[in-house]
């Protein structure tokens, strides 16, 4: 093991760390309730946010060990027990920053968490193989999806539970 290989740096076993734990929570969260669940979101968000911003750029030799393990019925399994839970809370409205009109859209929580989840189980998933190909996919994979994809949605999704967290607090502070 080449201790100045990028697949061993703290960085990467940092982002496996926290994307694993942000997995198993998600997978778990038809036992909690919706308070429970948007603590935990609250405090994981950004801290995915931040190890995600810190993977170093890995250019994989052999693309084509990458491998995607979400499917569509998982997908839908985490994003229907989260929708569940979020229930009336689901939806939330955003307008985009990088749209000309200044349109607001609708967003949905659960789609946006479930869109991260499937990010982060990808690669849990890939980097947690032998091989070290499968592992630089992995890496180059969810860097590549940070800036495209998950990095987003996290800004997103901590607006609005930051919002259901607090919201008692900021309307008694507007009075």
């Amino acid at each position: 093991m080449d201790q100045n290989d990028p697949i061993f740096s703290k960085s990467v076993l940092d982002m496996f760390t926290v994307a694993n734990e942000y997995c198993i929570f998600l997978e778990k969260a038809a036992s909690y309730e919706p308070e429970t669940i948007y603590t935990y979101l609250h405090r994981v968000l950004p801290l995915l946010y931040l190890k995600g911003s810190t993977v170093p750029a890995v250019l994989a030799k052999y693309p084509e060990a990458n491998e995607r393990y979400v499917t569509e019925e998982h997908w839908q399994g985490i994003f229907n027990q989260l929708k569940t839970k979020f229930a009336q809370n689901d939806t939330f409205y955003f307008c985009d920053p990088g749209s000309e009109d200044e349109e607001t859209n609708s967003f949905s929580l659960a789609e946006n968490l479930t869109d991260i989840y499937q990010d982060m189980k990808d690669f849990v998933l890939l980097f947690s193989r032998e091989s070290h190909a499968a592992r630089e996919n992995a890496i180059q994979e969810i860097a590549r999806l940070f800036k495209s994809h998950w990095g987003n949605r996290i800004l997103l999704c901590q607006t609005q539970i930051h919002f259901l967290l607090y919201r008692q607090d900021m309307e008694n502070y507007d009075n």
